[in-house]
């Protein structure tokens, strides 16, 4: 996982490959609200493959005409996997559009279930995530079994280092983070060259053409030559090339060009360079012991309220009971720093990458800019169960919402788990 260096487990990894099909990993949200079955939203319970969840937003809302800003849904689901989820659009009170929405056909993507709700669903209302994954291209399954089983009781009882997965970050082109950095450095034309332009050797001919078509600077070229894949990259550069046609391009013109991408989109730039650092932070404070408390550490109790004013001793049991969790910054111009040694470690961090609280101001983008906050630096993993099959290890658990299954995955494999 990148820039993730800790391990809590000491097992030897089984190793393995996964996502070798969308249906070897398996994810369904635990949803903290359900619709009651009336009222003037429409919530569809969704399963798709191979999509994301705002691919899919996006389909519907071009398919009904209407705005996307309508549409809420609670978390982003993995891309290359099969996953269940609500998605609720607000204010289609009438019997016609709930048949038009039944109606839709969107791409791999089945409608389980379309009620109505009396209240909307915002980002972050679930509980959590169950996730069923298999592990294939084992040399001894029975043994990798046993292992993976070892490892998920041990870190039921220590909870898993919360690091940011490469989904945060892209891949097989990560550049999320980059562009991040660029916006915290206050450089929008260098944002959007990040996101447009700059190829992988990972990607597709066509894309990769596309994006030094970009960078040498013919525009239209570039657009001509994008695949289908980059429908966002083609909403940056229409506005480009619009605003070209008047004169020189100038960060007013690469502000439209961000802002014509979907808000969650934008906000996630600055929020991926953030987990960038964040996993830094995490693997020198795993060091320190994952379960247990170190003076100076800022602790949130499981509503992310701060805990004070308890002794080192009844931080530890509430931290062994899973009452509370020691944090880690994700880096903004108001988050406090600990104290003590692990206070240090985070200025450190911060320093190492020459970066200031306040350079997350993003004063060309304020909206993009980030107070920061604290995070728990671990997670809690449940219900889990490593079986052994003809084709790998299944291996199931649930986890706390907002956190990575290849945290769990990567402590029982010990290698890269994309």
């Amino acid at each position: 996982m990148l820039n993730a260096n800790s391990y809590v487990t000491k097992e030897k990894g089984i190793g393995g490959t996964i996502r070798n099909q969308y249906e070897d990993f398996y994810v369904e949200e635990i949803p903290d609200l359900v619709p009651t079955g009336e009222g003037p939203n429409i919530w569809i319970w969704i399963e798709k493959i191979g999509r994301t969840t705002l691919d899919v937003v996006l389909d519907i809302s071009r398919d009904l005409h209407i705005s996307r800003k309508r549409m809420g849904f609670a978390g982003m689901k993995d891309k290359k996997a099969r996953t269940q989820q609500w998605i609720c659009i607000a204010n289609m009170d009438s019997d016609a559009q709930m048949e038009e929405v039944k109606a839709l056909d969107i791409h791999n993507t089945d409608f389980l279930n379309v009620t109505r709700g009396r209240k909307k669903l915002r980002m972050g209302q679930l509980k959590g995530n169950k996730f069923k994954i298999l592990i294939r291209d084992l040399d001894d399954i029975e043994k990798s079994s046993k292992i993976a089983n070892d490892v998920l009781s041990q870190l039921e009882i220590t909870g898993v280092p919360n690091y940011f997965g490469w989904q945060r970050f892209g891949k097989p082109r990560t550049n999320t983070h980059l562009v991040g950095e660029a916006l915290v450095q206050n450089d929008l034309k260098e944002a959007v060259r990040r996101y447009i332009g700059n190829p992988s050797d990972e990607e597709h001919l066509e894309n990769k053409e596309a994006r030094i078509a970009y960078d040498e600077g013919r525009l239209e070229e570039s657009l001509e030559l994008m695949g289908k894949s980059m429908r966002y990259e083609k909403m940056m550069l229409r506005e480009l090339i619009k605003d070209s046609k008047k004169g020189e391009l100038t960060d007013k013109h690469y502000k439209d060009a961000l802002h014509a991408l979907p808000k969650p989109l934008q906000r996630m730039f600055v929020h991926a360079y953030q987990s960038y650092l964040f996993n830094d932070v995490v693997s020198r404070r795993v060091e320190m012991g994952i379960n247990n408390y170190v003076e100076g550490d800022i602790v949130i109790d499981n509503e992310e309220h701060i805990v004070r004013d308890k002794t080192p001793e009844e931080f530890n049991e509430m931290i062994l009971n899973f009452e509370a969790n020691p944090t880690s910054p994700l880096y903004g111009t108001k988050v406090p720093f600990a104290d003590g040694d692990v206070g240090q470690m985070e200025r450190e961090v911060l320093t190492n990458y020459n970066l200031d609280k306040s350079d997350f101001e993003v004063p060309k983008m304020p909206r993009l800019g980030s107070f920061g906050l604290r995070r728990s630096m671990r997670f809690k993993v449940w219900d889990s169960l490593a079986t052994p099959t003809e084709e790998g290890v299944l291996v199931e658990f649930s986890i706390n919402k907002g956190s990575y299954a290849t945290a769990v995955l990567r402590e029982i494999m010990k290698k890269d788990v994309i």
